[in-house]
């Protein structure tokens, strides 16, 4: 057979068909394109995505702070003078009612002193005289040691006072919560008001018992000027010679 030689781009004849001979080209390597827009866009996505998170960890941080101080402002106050202060008030009222010879009590007021105070009157005799002013005196004095023993009673309970406002004020300093805090102040404001209370109570024992001196010292009086009439009734004394018989010595 007779070697054929042809070059490519030729046209050859095989029999009747025509064929063309296209030359083989080695393909060439491919390089990657960079696309800076694309990379910053990239980027400047992937940073908010993190502010995002951030912001969120942050939020849930603050809410979780926030449900810690609710806790804190809604724990109550582990010290309670309550108890301490009710059993004084107690007591105060305890000694007002012991009160000697006339109580406290409008009904009580009215009934004694129309008896001792207000019911002299010159037709009395000496002796019902003599025994309203004994009972009287009797009130007088014992208005005053019922004052007394009422200022003991208010003197003793400063001790009392100065221990528990030191543990409310150290309880208050030392609140963890809002709720601490207001409970703190409002055993206080008791505290203080238990104290006027106290001051009351020994000024209202202090007035009566003037009162019933004062009102002691105008029944006296009254006393007195029927005691006068009494005396004045009587005949004046008239001197007279007296015979005295002999007795034969």
């Amino acid at each position: 057979m007779m070697e054929k030689h042809f070059r490519p781009g030729c046209a050859v004849v095989f029999g009747t068909a025509l064929v063309f001979v296209m030359p083989v080209v080695p393909a060439r390597a491919q390089w990657a394109v960079y696309d800076g827009a694309n990379h910053v866009e990239n980027v400047l996505i992937a940073a908010r995505t993190l502010q995002q998170i951030d912001n969120q960890i942050t939020s849930l941080a603050n809410q979780a702070q926030m449900l810690v101080n609710q806790g804190r402002n809604l724990a109550s106050l582990p010290l309670s003078t309550l108890s301490t202060l009710q059993s004084t008030i107690s007591q105060t009222t305890a000694l007002l009612a012991q009160a000697q010879n006339i109580a406290y009590s409008v009904q009580s007021v009215e009934q004694q002193y129309q008896q001792a105070y207000t019911s002299v009157f010159s037709g009395m005799s000496d002796g019902a005289l003599f025994s309203q002013a004994q009972t009287r005196w009797q009130n007088s004095v014992g208005g005053f040691e019922d004052a007394l023993k009422l200022q003991a009673r208010v003197v003793g309970n400063i001790p009392s006072d100065s221990s528990a406002m030191t543990q409310l004020v150290s309880a208050s300093q030392s609140s963890t919560g809002a709720l601490q805090a207001a409970q703190a102040g409002n055993q206080l404001m008791a505290l203080q008001s238990r104290q006027l209370s106290d001051i009351q109570a020994e000024l209202a024992a202090n007035d009566r018992a003037a009162d019933l001196e004062r009102a002691r010292q105008v029944a006296n009086e009254a006393g007195a000027e029927a005691q006068y009439q009494h005396f004045s009734q009587y005949d004046a004394y008239v001197p007279h010679a007296v015979a005295i018989p002999s007795s034969g010595y």
